[in-house]
């Protein structure tokens, strides 16, 4: 408890009022609620921008605080200490008010002066004014009679209405700390206690009853303070015995009647109202003379002495009593205004600041768990990445030489199979039927059908053979790969891994293409008698050597007709082989035809014209000239048989026996390009699909890449939340301990 030195009435103020206690504390606390309010704004700010790291009820929670903290603030800045004075009419409450404000703010007189509530507030104005309820309007007030007459003559007002008037700082020094004081008509003027207390009571910080002397309490006034302290718990309440100057008529009488007083006044405090101890009570009972008090301030406010004018005997007495009525009442008031007014918001206060250090720590243990998840989720996203570029790897050398293995079998398969359908091919062409006829016209249809024919046949029979063991070859690799490779698809593909693999037979196509290799076949089907002289030059000295023979016997012709490409003789059916150019064309010397002829007569034995030549010869020895005309006949005999079956058939067959040699040696050709061109198709198949799954695998890694960049982010702001959520933390920590100096300095009993 601090110690105030009251030396005389010429010391107006204190060196420190206590009712500075409250004004300090309050922008103690005020700054304090500004710091907190600034910092769940920002905290709101945080929560918001979370995202889906914050649940909704966050949010609204701290919402919800920071409104609850703008009110607080807007009621702690309208906060005062506020003095309410009650008492019976003409008890003096108003002549007391005005020497406690030293100046005669508020009507006062014989009778019933205040017909309603009056509030005296300081005012920064260098001129007074006042408000009625409902109306900001600034009356002015020239003189405290001009506001008398002013309230007496306004039917407006009733009891329960309240003037506030607003009196200069300057002029009042007890205005200056927050003070409000205020005035009521008498407790027995109306019957709406109730009203009175729930509009003017329930925020006032201390009661002052004001008694008359000249009598004793009435049960008005106690009655008044019952339902005070009903609506309130323990009230201040003090109170004074106004107009003790009287005693001093009765000077043999003051101590009884004081004594009489004073425990009247004790029992109504301790036994009755229980708002005070009993050894505490008597601090909280004066004897004063208000208007004696009031005089001789406005003396000493004019330059006049205190003293002057006059005054009852033991004034001195009653105005130290009076003096220490303010000290105790400033002391106590201050006390209680800083504890009623800042005591549950500091509570509040320290309730907020511990539930939103609460959501940030929650925020903080949230972050730092999805945090954790997020880098085990990224290694796992780095160590699956790995796995799949070096198993693509793997899989690309494995899959590669798999495709080489498989193209070289298909390749063997159909050099195998084309060879078996080329020796075969007499079949193909002995099966194709149509009108046949030597003309030009029709034979080129004829020929360009055959060539049709045995493509198609040549195709189908190779596909018969071949196509269902490499289709099944091909699908069991494709199959080998979507399997080898499903674990490294994108999830969305692992499901529709069918649809990047058409499910479609491998249609293999041989193309031969016939037309175009054999279409310089040329055919000879003229009549050729088998023994005749050109048939048996072509049989005993070979085709090349029977040419050069023919052009030595034809001296005369320069230029002879070239030799048709594999033709051959309806009877012996060898193929003959074209004649060299005319520019590389040679006359053969009779030497040389004797030298092929001696060369081909060493050969006779194996054939079986050289047997009858040689029986002819010795049965020429026998019978002679018989034997020739024998001889004669039946080659004549033999000439006209071959020549009258010289038919179409015959002549179709023919040319289907020349386009059979010719073809065999024509597809032999190509029978490595074929065989290569089909490898490669089933290669080309096998890379296809192999390169979709190796697209779909690098949308995988694509995808990881993009998780791992995801998550690296999403990491970081994780970090930075759990940072922030952490400062805000030690900022609500850092609050919690102003509050709490606060507590301890201002709301803790002063030892």
């Amino acid at each position: 408890m601090k110690i105030y030195y009251y030396l005389s009435e010429s010391e107006k103020v204190p060196p420190f009022s206590p009712l500075k206690h409250f004004v300090v504390a309050k922008k103690k606390i005020s700054d304090v609620f500004e710091q907190l309010l600034s910092y769940v704004k920002e905290t709101s700010e945080f929560v918001e921008a979370l995202g889906n790291i914050a649940t909704k009820d966050q949010m609204m929670e701290i919402q919800t605080y920071a409104d609850k903290l703008s009110v607080i603030k807007e009621v702690l800045a309208r906060r005062h200490m506020k003095v309410a004075f009650f008492g019976r009419t003409s008890n003096g409450k108003s002549t007391v008010v005005n020497a406690m404000l030293r100046d005669r703010v508020l009507p006062s007189g014989i009778g019933h002066t205040t017909n309603c509530f009056l509030s005296v507030e300081g005012t920064d104005n260098d001129k007074a004014y006042l408000k009625t309820e409902g109306s900001e309007e600034e009356k002015s007030i020239k003189t405290v009679n001009q506001l008398a007459h002013a309230l007496h003559m306004d039917k407006s007002l009733d009891a329960g209405c309240l003037v506030r008037v607003f009196w200069p700082k300057t002029k009042c020094a007890l205005l200056r700390d927050d003070l409000v004081l205020v005035d009521s008509p008498g407790t027995d003027v109306t019957t709406e206690l109730d009203s009175w207390i729930d509009k003017f009571c329930l925020d006032a910080d201390v009661f002052v009853l004001v008694a008359n002397s000249e009598s004793t309490l009435m049960n008005t006034e106690k009655h008044f303070f019952h339902k005070v302290n009903e609506r309130l718990s323990k009230p201040n309440i003090f109170i004074l015995n106004n107009r003790w100057d009287a005693s001093a008529n009765e000077p043999e009488y003051m101590e009884d009647v004081r004594k009489q007083h004073t425990d009247r006044c004790v029992n109504f405090l301790v036994d009755e109202l229980k708002v005070v101890e009993r050894d505490q009570a008597p601090n909280r009972i004066f004897f004063v003379s208000a208007k004696e008090v009031l005089n001789s301030r406005m003396q000493r406010a004019q330059g006049m002495p205190e003293t002057g004018g006059a005054l009852a005997e033991g004034f001195q007495e009653r105005l130290k009593e009076f003096q220490s009525f303010e000290r105790r009442f400033e002391e106590c008031i201050s006390q209680s205004a800083v504890k009623t007014k800042f005591e549950q918001h500091t509570i509040r206060a320290k309730q907020i600041s511990e539930q939103v250090k609460t959501i940030m720590d929650a925020i903080n243990i949230d972050a730092a768990e999805k945090r954790v998840a997020a880098l085990e989720d990224r290694e796992y996203q780095k160590d699956r990445l790995e796995f799949v570029k070096n198993q693509l790897n793997l899989l690309i050398d494995d899959i590669k030489k798999k495709i080489k293995a498989i193209s070289e079998d298909v390749e063997s398969k159909v050099s195998v199979a084309m060879g078996d359908e080329i020796s075969r091919l007499h079949v193909i062409v002995d099966e194709f039927h149509t009108d046949f006829h030597p003309s030009p016209h029709v034979l080129k249809i004829y020929k360009s059908e055959l060539l049709s024919h045995v493509e198609e046949g040549m195709g189908k029979n190779l596909a018969f053979r071949c196509s269902s063991a490499i289709n099944a070859s091909v699908q069991s690799s494709q199959n080998y790969m979507i399997e080898s490779m499903l674990p490294l698809l994108p999830s969305a593909a692992q499901s529709q891994v069918s649809m990047l693999v058409p499910n479609r037979t491998f249609d293999l196509s041989y193309d031969l293409n016939c037309a175009t290799i054999c279409s310089d076949f040329q055919e000879n089907i003229e009549f050729q008698f088998s023994l005749g002289w050109k048939c048996l030059v072509h049989r005993y000295l070979g085709s090349v050597n029977a040419q050069k023979a023919l052009t030595l016997v034809n001296k005369n012709f320069q230029t002879s007709q070239p030799a048709l490409p594999m033709a051959q003789t309806p009877s012996s059916g060898p193929p003959s082989i074209a004649a060299p150019p005319n520019n590389e064309r040679a006359l053969m010397t009779q030497e040389d035809l004797m030298v092929a002829m001696a060369t081909n007569v060493a050969s006779l034995t194996s054939r079986a014209s050289m047997t009858v030549i040689v029986v002819g010869g010795v049965v020429w020895k026998t019978v002679g000239w018989r034997l020739i005309v024998l001889s004669a006949s039946l080659y004549g005999l033999l000439y006209l048989y071959e020549r009258l079956t010289w038919t179409t058939k015959a002549k179709e067959r023919a040319l289907k026996r020349q386009f059979v040699d010719y073809a065999t040696e024509k597809l032999q050709l190509i029978v490595s390009f074929t065989s290569a061109n089909c490898s490669h198709q089933v290669q080309q198949e096998m890379a296809t699909t192999f390169a979709r799954l190796c697209q779909q695998v690098d949308q995988t890694q694509k995808e990881l890449e993009a998780d791992i960049l995801q998550l690296t982010t999403k990491i970081d702001q994780l970090e930075k939340v759990q940072m922030h959520s952490k400062s805000l933390r030690h900022k609500a920590t850092e609050l919690e301990k102003q509050l709490e100096e606060f507590t301890n300095q201002y709301l803790q009993p002063q030892q």
